[in-house]
């Protein structure tokens, strides 16, 4: 199979799919309003306490305005929370190109949405090292998957999705929104995805240093031995 060249997209792109999921829930009760307000027939896509946080934030709003990724995806989410958005369905959402009829095609086939906009921030991994007496499983466990693939398929795909992970940007990213009738420009999509690709790479380095300080015998006093 040919590699993809894309060569025609919009300059602005309506935000009418949003997939949120974060840890750091400051700025949703001004933000998930905002959304609301600028687009009333937006859909909100969303995982355990985001998708909690979000309901309790709409009221009766949110029967229109929200949706459990489970519900959307057919796919219940296992248990811990270990995959939640990891699904065909999400992805092609993210990567799908406006222009691309055999894109256009898989949407229709599978039922699917093109997500214009990702809502993410990982889980607590510098902070959790930080802390005191912290195990290797500790830090194990909060090293976020989902979230960064989510930010990486809407950044890759700045030519029509917007990959939102710092809620220092929800004011500004309301005040664009309001100026351009409730679209994001290329300039805005991709000044985010620089600032998302930034974030990833911090995070990862910061996984791969804190590993790659630990020793063997560090690692194995954390578990029993299954054999």
């Amino acid at each position: 199979m040919g590699k993809n060249v894309v060569g025609k997209i919009d300059n602005n792109v309506k935000i009418r799919t949003v997939l949120m999921s974060v840890s750091d829930k400051s700025g949703l009760d001004t933000f998930v309003p905002g959304l609301v307000e600028m687009n009333p027939d937006i859909l909100i896509l969303s995982t355990g306490g985001t998708y909690g946080k979000i309901k309790e934030i709409l009221g009766s709003k949110a029967e229109k305005c929200l949706q459990k990724v489970s519900d959307y995806t057919g796919q219940p989410e296992t248990q811990g929370g270990l995959v939640k958005t990891l699904d065909f369905k999400i992805y092609l959402g993210l990567l799908t190109e406006t222009y691309n009829d055999a894109h256009q095609d898989d949407l229709k086939r599978t039922d699917a949405l093109a997500i214009d906009m990702v809502v993410v921030n990982l889980y607590p991994f510098s902070q959790t090292i930080e802390k005191q007496g912290v195990t290797v499983e500790d830090a194990r466990g909060n090293i976020d998957i989902g979230g960064p693939t989510m930010i990486r398929a809407s950044a890759k795909n700045f030519i029509r999705v917007a990959s939102v992970v710092d809620p220092g940007s929800y004011t500004e990213i309301l005040d664009k929104l309001k100026v351009n009738n409730g679209s994001l420009s290329l300039e805005d999509r991709f000044a985010l995805s620089q600032k998302a690709f930034s974030h990833t790479a911090l995070y990862d380095s910061t996984i791969a240093g804190y590993l790659g300080a630990k020793t063997m015998n560090e690692v194995q006093s954390c578990y029993k031995s299954g054999e």
